[in-house]
């Protein structure tokens, strides 16, 4: 019966990596191939399906971190909160596309007065006056 099994004394069993330490991942890989099959999207997954979708998710959720916490920063506050996740996402041109059409809970509103709110400046009303003036 040669050949089958593990031989007597042949050593230690190989410790198990996971896909997403494979992968240089801190996304689990493994839950996203779970949730992609169980999803029923399609009737197989490939394997490498879940690992450039964890990479994506990955790389999202550090850039909006990273953005949240520069507008923590800015408030001088240690901790991130929807406000700053808020700030962060409608500041930034592409994560306002690709989230636009989301509502941040507790996050608040984008800082805005419209210019015919703000008080003329002294030096601009005559300017604007002599011009009404010529017509």
């Amino acid at each position: 019966m040669a050949g089958r099994g593990k031989a007597i004394g042949a050593g230690a069993a190989k410790k198990a990596t996971s896909r997403s330490s494979k992968a240089g991942l801190q996304f689990p890989v493994g839950r996203i191939a779970r949730f992609l099959k169980a999803g029923k999207y399609a009737e197989r997954v490939g394997a490498g399906a879940p690992v450039y979708l964890a990479a994506v998710l990955e790389y999202l959720a550090a850039e909006v971190l990273e953005l949240a916490g520069n507008a923590a920063r800015d408030n001088k506050k240690t901790r991130i909160v929807p406000r700053h996740i808020q700030l962060a996402v409608r500041n930034d041109e592409e994560l306002t596309k690709l989230l636009g059409g989301a509502t941040i809970a507790s996050g608040g509103v984008m800082p805005n007065i419209h210019q015919h709110l703000l008080p003329k400046k002294a030096g601009s009303s005559k300017a604007s006056h002599a011009d009404d003036d010529d017509n």
